[in-house]
């Protein structure tokens, strides 16, 4: 390992993120004392061009051991995806790149979307959920993140009866759409929807219990929520807002609504932990058990 090893993360206002604070206590922990955190922030309309430099600077930097992308997954992929010499099959299935990381000379894609948000997931809802309660899907966006949540929840032994997706942009969604095809899902029951206003008429037709997840980028990117302010949970829902930081409006109309419907609401907290330490892991080539993931939350929480 060279003296000072440089993971890069790729977003778009990566300062303001916990990890700046997290990361240096995160790699004392896991005996990586010298390493260091570099930003690359792109604003939500880069170009291809720029895209490409990124890949091509922590390409050519042997400091660089790989990076962490957020925003720009899709983006990444559909710009660079030739840059690297390996992808995982996630990767090549849902066209994003979540993870980048070097073997032996060789730059290599992962999308570990879909198992960060299996690890999350399973945190928060309980193995019989859809079965017991009857309730649906509802996922408010079809870039990385609501892909991999929708191929995840799809194939999972207890799945929900419907699925519902909206984005603003039909391509995205006929991307999810194919994703689920070449994956082998049955989309007989995955509903997409182009929203480009409050989809509270989607929200008020759900049953009761049904997930409802903010994958938008709404209230943290930007500010926003994808719900009026008055929108209406169905009774015993779980709303999962995936963003931790920011104006957070969808994860406000949430808690506002949490005690008169029964209402369980999640923040994304431990998904930005299970997506950072997924990826370090990766980066470092590092094994995590599920108490040091405990014990990176637990650190994490204190500069939280």
């Amino acid at each position: 390992m060279s003296a000072q090893p440089v993971m890069g993360f790729v977003g778009v206002s990566t300062q303001q993120s916990s990890i700046t604070r997290v990361f240096p206590e995160w790699a004392r922990l896991l005996g990586l004392p010298t390493a260091r955190l570099v930003g690359y922030d792109l604003p939500l309309d880069a170009d291809r061009a720029r895209y490409r430099d990124v890949i091509e600077r922590i390409r050519r930097d042997a400091d660089h051991w790989g990076a962490l992308i957020t925003t720009h997954k899709i983006g990444v992929y559909q710009a660079a995806a030739d840059l690297f010499d390996e992808l995982d099959e996630f990767a090549t299935l849902c066209g994003e790149i979540s993870s980048v990381s070097k073997r032996d000379g060789r730059l290599v894609g992962h999308a570990k979307d879909p198992i960060t948000a299996g690890l999350a997931i399973e945190e928060f809802l309980a193995a019989d959920h859809f079965a017991r309660t009857g309730g649906e899907l509802l996922c408010l966006g079809a870039g990385g993140a609501g892909t991999a949540i929708v191929w995840y929840l799809a194939r999972r032994a207890d799945t929900p009866a419907r699925i519902v997706c909206t984005d603003t942009d039909p391509d995205r969604l006929a991307a999810l759409v194919s994703v689920l095809e070449r994956g082998g899902v049955d989309t007989a029951r995955v509903r997409t929807e182009v929203v480009r206003g409050p989809a509270d008429d989607l929200l008020a037709a759900l049953p009761s219990g049904s997930l409802v997840v903010n994958a938008t980028g709404l209230g943290k990117d930007r500010p926003g929520s994808p719900l009026g302010a008055h929108a209406r949970f169905p009774t015993g829902a779980v709303v999962w807002e995936l963003n931790y930081r920011g104006s957070l409006e969808f994860l406000h109309t949430a808690l506002a609504a949490r005690e008169a419907g029964g209402l369980t609401v999640v923040d994304g907290w431990r998904y930005f932990i299970h997506g950072w330490s997924q990826v370090i892991a990766e980066v470092f080539g590092l094994t995590l058990t599920p108490s040091t993931v405990d014990e990176l939350a637990a650190a994490a929480a204190a500069v939280r």
